[in-house]
C-alpha cells in the first residue's frame, strides 16, 4: 500500500478521486497527494478516526494542514506505543515509496473522543464527516450504538463493498437521512477500487464533493 502503487492502482481502476484515510493519522497524506498529482489522479488528505465507543468515522479535508491540525487533536486523545511485533512496523514514507519516519502511536487504538466530540471538531475544522462502514458488525455506528443519532452532523454515511447501497437502504433504518456512498475500504492493493462512488461534477476537487454529498447546484451522487 505504498504511495505510488496505491495511486497506479487507482489510474488502472479508472478513479479520478481518491481519499487517503489512514487509522487514526494523517503523515502519509501528503505523499500520495504528490505521487496523484504526477499520475493526474486527485488524492483527499483524511483519517478514520475511532471514536472512544469505537466507532469509525472518515474525517476528509481539503488541504493537508487541515488534516495534520485534526491528527494533532487525535494525538492529544490517543493513549499507548505501538508494539511492531504485535501490530506490524507503522512506518512514513514519501512520494518515491522511501521510508522517512516510524510512527510509535497506538494507531490501532480508540481515541478518548465521543462521537459528537469528533464530529463537531471535524467540522470546525471545515471537514467532511461520514461514518465508516456502517454495515459491519464491528466498529460500525449501527453495531456499537444500534442507530443513528439524528443531531450527528454527518455529510454522509459510508456502505462497505458487503452491501449495496440499496440493500442498506431496506437493511438498515434512518440511513434514508443521510447521504450515502460506497467505498473499498482498502486495506491491500487488490482491493483498490473494488467498488466506488460516482458523482455528477464539474470537476474532481474537494469543494465539488461536498456539494455533491449535499446534493447542491446540480452536483450529486450517481449510484
Amino acid at each position: 500500500m505504498s504511495p505510488k502503487a496505491i495511486v497506479e492502482k487507482s489510474r488502472r481502476m479508472g478513479l479520478d478521486i481518491i481519499a487517503i484515510c489512514d487509522h487514526n493519522t494523517a503523515e502519509n497524506t501528503g505523499a500520495v497527494i504528490r505521487a496523484g498529482q504526477k499520475q493526474g489522479i486527485t488524492v483527499l488528505p483524511g483519517m478514520e478516526i475511532c471514536s472512544k465507543e469505537e466507532v469509525h468515522m472518515l474525517a476528509i479535508f481539503e488541504t493537508p494542514d487541515r488534516a495534520v491540525m485534526m491528527q494533532k487533536i487525535v494525538y492529544d486523545h490517543l493513549h499507548g506505543e505501538n508494539s511492531a511485533n504485535l501490530w506490524g512496523d507503522q512506518i512514513v514514507v514519501d512520494e518515491n515509496d522511501e521510508v522517512i519516519a516510524e510512527n510509535f502511536n497506538l494507531l490501532i487504538g480508540a481515541t478518548t473522543l465521543s462521537l459528537y466530540e469528533l464530529v463537531y471538531k471535524i467540522n470546525d475544522l471545515d471537514g467532511i464527516c461520514i461514518a465508516s462502514h456502517i454495515d459491519r458488525p464491528a466498529f460500525g455506528i449501527i453495531s456499537n450504538l444500534g442507530f443513528i443519532p439524528e443531531d450527528l452532523q454527518f455529510n454522509a454515511l459510508e456502505v462497505s463493498w458487503r452491501m449495496s447501497i440499496n440493500e442498506a437502504a431496506v437493511a438498515i433504518p434512518g440511513i434514508s437521512n443521510f447521504s450515502c456512498i460506497t467505498s473499498s475500504d482498502a486495506h491491500y492493493i487488490e482491493d483498490v477500487g473494488k467498488v466506488w462512488t460516482g458523482f455528477m461534477l464539474e470537476s474532481p476537487t474537494f469543494d465539488e464533493i461536498r456539494m455533491g454529498l449535499a446534493g447542491r447546484l446540480g452536483r450529486r451522487i450517481v449510484l
